[in-house]
């Protein structure tokens, strides 16, 4: 998967005030205080690394926020909507992928805590060749505090509910719920944390009359046991700032995520989505599926003809028909 050229010029712009070997270094401290944990509430000390995390992560989410809208897209086609709401929102994300699936989102509200985050989002949005995008409305909230907000067709929470405390979690779900006139989208970590908060927030909205959308073909129980987790990866291609920022050697960086779709209204039935990479041997395919009877591996034959031959082309979260 390609960024727009606008974004990624535009991270470019922001980026150009600092030295790259001063980014690679605020990206390597960023990184090491996430995976040790040894971070506070405001995690990105001041304006430099806040650019600093833009650069380095923004390009991973955009790709995993895209790849989700496009599953989303797929199952709900005569989907159209006009308005998003993007919740920590962070440098306005999920609103550049947004956009770039639907054209027709004309009005799009921010909510994002940190000042240096919604300083920056607003000089990347100046890029773009969207006017929702430029004339976005960004509001500075803490979703850890009581907020209003009006409703819109779609509403986006990625890589936002896991960073608040547990006890506001239920709450805030329950609230960006009311606030969607039609989907809700909350996209995590595709790691076990992050799945389970998926799990639970998939419980919690089936719960208030949601339907699911995706990955889910049904709004039964989850399958995934305890010892597993659900999640789909995006590939992205790295600029040549991202890959020295990072000091990586490949030319493209993988995104693991997992996330629930739901709408206010339900879906056209699908067999089934992929939930591992499809396995391509001498003459079959093997690929596990999630579907309404639950988790099934199916093996496609080439005396199955044209099904073999789309079951070659399909990859993992495809949806199986």
């Amino acid at each position: 998967m390609e960024i727009p050229i606008e974004l990624l010029n535009a991270i470019e712009n922001v980026a150009v005030s600092i030295y790259t070997n001063k980014l690679a270094a605020l990206v390597s401290d960023i990184s090491k205080r996430y995976r040790d944990k040894n971070y506070s509430d405001k995690f990105l000390n001041g304006y430099d690394e806040t650019i600093a995390y833009v650069v380095y992560r923004m390009p991973a989410t955009y790709g995993a926020i895209y790849t989700v809208l496009n599953h989303v897209k797929e199952v709900y086609n005569d989907f159209r909507p006009k308005s998003l709401l993007d919740v920590g929102a962070g440098p306005g994300t999920a609103m550049w992928a947004a956009t770039a699936i639907w054209h027709d989102i004309d009005q799009i509200t921010l909510l994002e805590k940190d000042e240096n985050m919604i300083n920056i989002g607003k000089k990347l949005s100046s890029n773009s060749h969207y006017d929702s995008i430029k004339n976005a409305k960004w509001l500075k909230i803490d979703l850890n505090r009581s907020f209003d907000t009006r409703r819109h067709d779609i509403v986006i929470a990625s890589y936002s509910i896991g960073e608040l405390n547990e006890d506001v979690q239920s709450k805030i779900i329950k609230k960006l719920w009311e606030s969607a006139n039609d989907i809700l989208i909350i996209i995590e970590p595709g790691t076990k944390i992050g799945f389970s908060r998926i799990k639970r927030a998939r419980e919690a909205l089936i719960s208030l009359g949601a339907h699911v959308i995706a990955p889910c073909p049904h709004d039964k129980e989850c399958p995934i046991k305890d010892n597993d987790w659900c999640h789909f990866s995006s590939r992205i291609q790295r600029t040549s700032l991202h890959r020295k920022v990072k000091n990586g050697e490949l030319p493209y960086e993988d995104e693991k995520f997992s996330y629930i779709c739901a709408s206010k209204n339900p879906p056209e039935n699908i067999n089934g989505r992929i939930i591992r990479h499809p396995q391509i041997r001498k003459g079959h395919v093997i690929i596990d599926l999630c579907t309404v009877d639950g988790i099934k591996k199916v093996i496609v034959k080439k005396s199955n003809g044209d099904i073999y031959k789309k079951a070659r082309n399909m990859r993992w979260g495809s949806v199986f028909e």
